[in-house]
């Protein structure tokens, strides 16, 4: 596709890149992704993605933007608080870039919705803050047979995934799905959420950015792709790890003899 000047001047540093170029960067240009969430991870995300030129974004989120979001959750605004999240999110992505088609979703990602929603687009970022929906965009992924970028965060330390289940590594090999290493979600209670234990509001910056770059280069088809390794980050320590994770064939889901074969196990 041609730029126009303006277009030229805000993606030039894309631009000069060898593995982004004017090719790649017209194919951002045109890419789909939907964000799951406009929270501490999505924030970021979203920023980064629409600042990037990705085409057009979706954000599914049914919440609120309220005074305690504003520690860590950077797209909205303390002008935002008592808005749709989604509603909070358009505006400042608006400001950011005007071009960016965005999709604003004021409601919850359900077994009703899942599967022609996720079906619109290229790609999903996963940033959600409980288990049921991280559960369902996996899942609904699987089945759609769309690239997952997740990532999990609480207190001082994130996760960051990429799944292709339906893709294989490049010695042949299944990739894995989230429930290759959860296969069903803990036990209520088990594991704190971010409301209960907290959250350094820096760190979703963290792996929220982590999040975003992966994104772009699965758009993109360049580097090493994260999928079969899981990222871990410990923010006290300053440490990173990267560990291998490999598909389960007992999988309940991609493995070989699957038990779940639609979303009907979630409920409505």
């Amino acid at each position: 596709m041609n730029f126009n000047e303006q277009q030229i001047q805000r993606y030039a540093r894309h631009i000069l890149l060898d593995h982004v170029g004017g090719t790649g960067q017209s194919k951002l240009l045109q890419a789909k992704v939907l964000v799951v969430g406009a929270g501490g991870l999505g924030s970021p995300v979203l920023l980064y993605l629409a600042a990037a030129g990705v085409g057009t974004i979706g954000v599914i989120d049914d919440d609120r933007v309220d005074l305690s979001n504003l520690q860590r959750q950077i797209v909205h605004s303390t002008d935002s608080v008592g808005m749709a999240k989604v509603e909070s999110a358009k505006k400042t992505i608006a400001a950011i870039n005007p071009e960016v088609n965005i999709v604003a979703l004021n409601e919850r990602i359900t077994v009703d919705n899942a599967l022609d929603l996720i079906g619109d687009y290229d790609l999903v970022a996963d940033g959600s803050d409980n288990f049921p929906t991280r559960f369902l965009v996996n899942d609904a992924c699987y089945f759609t047979q769309k690239t997952l970028v997740s990532a999990a965060i609480l207190r001082f330390d994130g996760q960051v995934y990429t799944f292709k289940p339906h893709q294989k590594d490049d010695h042949g090999n299944a990739l894995p799905c989230y429930r290759c290493l959860f296969p069903e979600a803990p036990p209520p209670g088990q594991i704190p959420s971010c409301a209960e234990a907290g959250v350094l509001g820096a760190l979703c910056g963290t792996i929220g950015s982590l999040q975003a770059t992966e994104i772009i280069k699965e758009l993109l088809g360049i580097g090493d792709s994260l999928a079969g390794s899981l990222m871990i980050y410990e923010g006290l320590s300053s440490e990173f790890r990267k560990i291998s994770v490999k598909a389960d064939p007992g999988c309940p889901l991609c493995g070989e003899n699957p038990s779940i074969i639609d979303l009907s196990g979630h409920g409505s």
